[in-house]
C-alpha cells in the first residue's frame, strides 16, 4: 500500500504540482499540532486504499506561512482537495475520515472513470 506523503517546499513547487496532477490533497499542519499527527497517517491510508491516483502533499504552515496565506488556511489541520487544478473541497479543524472519503468519492470517480 502506498502511503507516500510528499512535502511542499515552496509556493512555486505547489503551483507546479497543482498544474501537473489531476487529483491532489493538500494537508496543512505543523509540528505542534497533536491532532494533525494522528490524522495525517489515517488520511494517507485512506488515499492509498481508495483513491490511489490522488497525491497527498504536506504543507508545514509554520515554515511556509506564505503558502498557507495564499490558500486562506488559518487553522490546522486543514485539508484542501484539488481536481484538475481547481479547489473542490475544503475541511478545517474537525473532520471525519469517513466524511472525507464520501466527499472525495464522486468527483474522483467521475475524473478517473474507466472508459
Amino acid at each position: 500500500m502506498n502511503t507516500n506523503i510528499k512535502t511542499i517546499e515552496s509556493l512555486h513547487k505547489l503551483t507546479e504540482t497543482l498544474e501537473k496532477q489531476d487529483a491532489v490533497l493538500l494537508y496543512f499542519s505543523h509540528d505542534k499540532c497533536n491532532v494533525c499527527k494522528v490524522l495525517k497517517p489515517k488520511i494517507a491510508e485512506l488515499l492509498a486504499a481508495n483513491f490511489s491516483k490522488m497525491e497527498m502533499h504536506y504543507v508545514n504552515t509554520e515554515k511556509l506561512p506564505d503558502v498557507a496565506g495564499q490558500h486562506r488556511v488559518f487553522a490546522v489541520p486543514s485539508i484542501l482537495i484539488f481536481f484538475q487544478g481547481k479547489e473542490s473541497l475544503r475541511y478545517s479543524r474537525n473532520l471525519s475520515v469517513t466524511e472525507l472519503a464520501a466527499a472525495i468519492e464522486r468527483p474522483y470517480n467521475l475524473l478517473f472513470a474507466e472508459d
